[in-house]
């Protein structure tokens, strides 16, 4: 019964903590996931967005300066989708897009699904200020190689 307990203690704390993947894995999982192609970006854009914006953490929560209106916004999980437009955290949101519980956005598949509704939007893959900055007409061979 010890056992037992102890077991389900460390697989708590492992989901608690989220999970970091490396390139490799997170481009596997962008792929099993239909993401190649997914608002014209490319395995190896959604891979470069991805390491720009949460260096492929699941947990990542990057809170913003304030707006105009002094209000606060945050970006959560691998994706690092705005509690502004995408989701509701109990903040200031301007609107939910992605129908969802900001936390909820700390499980990388509800992360992509809340992915491809973003992209729909004009902005597109445009919504990511890493991708913008430091992905958008760059060489990203890098990404997907090995």
């Amino acid at each position: 019964m010890k056992l037992q307990s102890l077991v389900l203690l460390v697989l708590l704390c492992a989901v608690a903590q989220g999970k970091v993947f490396d390139r490799c894995e997170w481009y596997k999982f962008l792929k099993d996931n239909g993401m190649d192609g997914v608002g014209g970006g490319t395995l190896a854009d959604w891979v470069c967005l991805t390491e720009h914006e949460s260096n492929f953490n699941t947990q990542a929560l990057n809170r913003n300066k304030k707006d105009k209106k002094n209000r606060i916004f945050t970006d959560y999980g691998i994706l690092q989708i705005s509690s502004k437009y995408w989701c509701t955290d109990g903040g200031p949101n301007v609107a939910n897009g992605c129908n969802i519980a900001c936390e909820k956005l700390f499980d990388p598949i509800e992360a992509i699904k809340c992915a491809k509704i973003v992209v729909k939007d004009p902005n597109g893959m445009k919504a990511w200020v890493a991708w913008k900055c430091r992905c958008q007409g760059q060489d990203l061979a890098k990404y997907v190689e090995g």
